[in-house]
């Protein structure tokens, strides 16, 4: 669908505000455009995520001084890197110099040198070498060093916030880390990481990962005998936050070990979470899988999700049988979520009523999300 810019982004901004305005009980999905709009992706890229904490990772991926990884977000080239006095780091990953990556990949490095012309990065981002550059009179390699952004750890997740100015994240999400405290997060290990992408808005893959309507539909062969949709309960969400648990069927064996801690009700359910605006959580008794999204498009999200366990054993066969849980009902959601994007294409769809809260409250508060962000 072609954008007629200004006027597109105002008529989504005009559905947001009518939405925020309404009152639970007659709470909306959001029209195809929202989902469709290259224009308005522009506008969510500077007002939202450009704003807000990003999640990029997991702590597991950096547990040694020098381990590092590269990724992207919204334009800005990432390089995360624990240094050599165990900080991690998020950095530009754009050379001082001309403008070319100074790493790929991911590994353990001592120095990052760019390949164009081999300038010379520590693990703190200090310039530390640049070849002949010392003949230039005006050159003062201590100026010249990669920038560092906002970060925070908020158990093991790593989030940055590229321009600065966000408030700090970790109160913003106190409530959330009452529900969740008793399951220790910040005990469990990075057992599993991947990098994907699927054909659809980053908003829609956020939005189905954090409502239980769906579950006995699209995952009748996988989740629905685990978790079924009429087992869901809604969490009490925040400003930065919302859930709700997924509470286990009565007849499927207990998913132990269990956290002493646990008491007897959190035993029978996963908080399922979402952190605006780009982390997704699943978080069961034993295992958490968890999602960080960021647009290429409108139209596709590209994904790095993983799984931490209980154990530090990423070989151990609970490990690969969750794993394939994991890939067999994320392959029942992308094919809705890509069938979902073409249909969204139409102009006829304007968004239709919401389930009651328990099963899509969690939608209406994402909703109300994006509108106090993106509405005066």
């Amino acid at each position: 669908m072609l954008d007629n810019a200004s006027g597109n982004t105002n008529k989504i901004r005009e559905a947001l505000a009518f939405r925020a305005s309404l009152p639970d009980d007659e709470a909306l999905a959001m029209p195809a455009e929202f989902y469709t709009s290259a224009a308005f992706l522009e506008v969510e890229i500077d007002a939202v995520l450009r704003k807000e904490w990003l999640c990029v990772g997991h702590i597991g991926e950096v547990r040694n001084p020098g381990d590092f990884f590269t990724t992207e977000m919204v334009g800005e080239q990432l390089l995360v890197v624990r240094d050599r006095d165990g900080t991690v780091r998020v950095l530009s990953n754009v050379c001082r110099h001309r403008g070319n990556r100074v790493a790929e990949g991911s590994g353990n490095a001592r120095k990052f040198i760019c390949q164009y012309h081999t300038w010379n990065y520590d693990t703190t981002g200090a310039l530390v070498a640049a070849p002949l550059m010392k003949k230039r009179a005006a050159f003062d390699q201590k100026k010249c060093g990669l920038p560092e952004f906002s970060s925070e750890i908020w158990n093991g997740w790593i989030f940055v916030n590229l321009d600065g100015q966000a408030e700090p994240l970790t109160p913003r999400l106190g409530g959330l880390q009452n529900v969740i405290r008793n399951y220790h997060q910040d005990e469990r290990f990075l057992v599993f990481m991947e990098e994907d992408e699927w054909a659809c808005n980053w908003k829609a893959l956020f939005e189905n990962f954090m409502e239980g309507y769906h579950l006995s539909a699209t995952h009748l062969k996988t989740l629905h005998k685990i978790t079924p949709t009429r087992l869901c309960r809604k969490m009490v969400s925040g400003d930065a936050w919302t859930g709700y648990h997924a509470y286990y069927d009565p007849d499927y064996p207990p998913r132990g070990p269990f956290h002493p801690d646990l008491t007897e009700d959190e035993t029978t359910n996963s908080p399922m979470y979402g952190v605006f605006p780009n982390l997704v959580v699943g978080m069961a008794t034993n295992f958490t899988l968890f999602m960080c999204l960021r647009p290429n498009g409108p139209d596709k999200v590209r994904i790095r999700w993983g799984v931490t366990g209980i154990e530090d054993d990423p070989e151990s066969q609970a490990v690969r049988d969750y794993v394939d849980l994991c890939r067999s009902f994320n392959v029942e959601d992308r094919e809705k979520l890509e069938i979902l994007q073409e249909t969204m294409k139409t102009r006829t769809f304007d968004g239709g009523p919401l389930a009651p809260d328990d099963y899509e409250g969690t939608i209406w508060d994402f909703t109300k999300y994006m509108a106090r962000l993106l509405t005066v």
